[in-house]
């Protein structure tokens, strides 16, 4: 399917902020269900700048994309689309045509394992496994297993690459740096917005400095300042969201690709039929 331009949407303030305060109502009210382990209560803490910018999405390109893929991992590398899919027996790594949603090569995760985030971190691909205890480590042109840690303590939900090492999500309100050779965890990272802390962080890109993620069941992308947790944008997807024909309730946004050379967005979800390129467009809205 070759891109298309689509018309602009107005962005509903009020209704972005009532979705806004609903979704952090629900974080604030009890663990994450389904995915991964509880969310943070900590009290709020004071933060000393200014609110995040808030986004509006526009549509600029629309591609196919398999609808039986429960994507979990989203990256662009060196000109080429690349996808981890979960659920336990359809878990996969593969790379896929952008225009025609072809998939090129695909290796299987093993057929008990849940397949969860993927990175890509020199000549390799590292993907993570749910609640498995796994991750594995691909080669990033073949996609063959090279090696595979069995004993990693936490539950897998992101992953991205950045210049200090891996960044991990688990479904709470911490992101952590991982050494990219022993999985180790460097440092820690609080994620907060407006001094309250935000869980339910899901896949993962590295933009420009910052960490974007997906918040688990919702049509929101934030993006994170790394150094200190803070979110300094978000992105609110609920009019594209609210146009895609799916009739699974886990069928929700979740994948973000970024390809730095052209700089290109884009984002899509589980068992989705379309991948979206998307240019993010500033608006007056402001939380409160």
């Amino acid at each position: 399917m070759s891109r298309s331009a689509s018309r602009e949407h107005h962005f509903d303030m009020k209704r972005f902020l009532l979705a806004w305060a609903a979704l952090l109502a629900g974080i604030c009210a009890g663990p994450v269900a389904a995915q991964g382990e509880q969310s943070s209560t900590a009290p709020a803490v004071a933060e000393s700048t200014v609110g995040p910018t808030i986004y509006r999405a526009e549509i600029v390109g629309r591609y196919p994309h398999d609808t039986a893929a429960f994507t979990q991992g989203l990256l662009w590398r060196n000109g080429a689309l690349f996808e981890s899919t979960g659920r336990v027996g359809q878990s996969v790594i593969r790379e896929v045509e952008l225009e025609t949603g072809r998939v090129v090569r695909e290796s299987a995760l093993p057929p008990d394992q849940f397949g969860e985030g993927l990175a890509a971190w020199n000549d390799q691909l590292i993907s993570l496994t749910w609640r498995d205890g796994a991750i594995h480590r691909w080669d990033a042109e073949t996609l063959a297993l090279e090696a595979t840690r069995e004993d990693y303590p936490l539950h897998g939900w992101g992953l991205t690459a950045s210049a200090e090492g891996l960044i991990h999500s688990d479904g709470s309100a911490t992101l952590r740096v991982l050494d990219p050779e022993t999985f180790a965890v460097l440092r820690s990272i609080e994620v907060t917005v407006n001094g309250r802390p935000l869980a339910r962080l899901n896949e993962l890109e590295m933009i420009d400095g910052l960490v974007f993620a997906n918040v688990w069941m919702s049509p929101f992308i934030v993006a994170i300042d790394p150094s200190t947790g803070i979110v300094q944008r978000i992105v609110d997807l609920s009019t594209l969201v609210a146009t895609v024909p799916v009739s699974e309730t886990d069928a929700v946004l979740n994948g973000i690709a970024w390809d730095e050379e052209n700089r290109r967005l884009f984002v899509t979800g589980k068992l989705w039929p379309e991948l979206y390129e998307i240019r993010l467009v500033p608006t007056d809205a402001e939380l409160r």
